[in-house]
């Protein structure tokens, strides 16, 4: 089950989503680890669960405003490996926000353990012709909430 926690006061964000991700053998390489684009796969799923727990969802984000997220940079580091059964916890949390972009701030834990972090900057492209729109006002409100 997802979740929603304070973080400390040395964190620039207020909240954290958590969401849980078991590793399965399709996720790892030959040598059972898991594969480094997985991540990104799992730090996609907890942004969209993020989204859900704001009361928003990319399909309704679609049909009532025509827009659509792009990812348009990455930054992440791999730290220490995931292996198959493993069970994680991914984070999400707004680092920054502007008119048309965001960017969050994500993390893979096992436990207390950090494995993987990163900063995954999105924006808001119009559905038919990818140019920038702006984030919907009732979206960037709740998003502000959370910094």
């Amino acid at each position: 089950m997802a979740k929603l926690s304070l973080k400390d006061a040395q964190q620039t964000q207020l909240f954290t989503f958590a969401y849980p991700q078991r590793v399965y053998f399709e996720d790892t390489d030959a040598g059972g680890v898991v594969y480094h684009a997985r991540y990104i796969h799992f730090m996609e799923r907890a942004r969209t669960e993020w989204l859900r727990y704001l009361g928003f969802n990319n399909s309704d984000l679609y049909r009532k405003h025509k827009m659509v997220w792009v990812v348009s940079e990455i930054a992440i580091q791999y730290l220490k490996p995931a292996r198959v059964d493993d069970a994680l916890e991914i984070t999400a949390s707004v680092d920054t926000m502007g008119r048309v972009r965001c960017t969050f701030y994500q993390e893979v834990r096992r436990g207390d353990e950090l494995l993987v972090k990163a900063r995954v900057s999105l924006a808001t492209v119009a559905a038919d012709s990818f140019k920038p729109i702006e984030i919907p006002a009732d979206l960037k409100k709740k998003m502000e909430a959370t910094c």
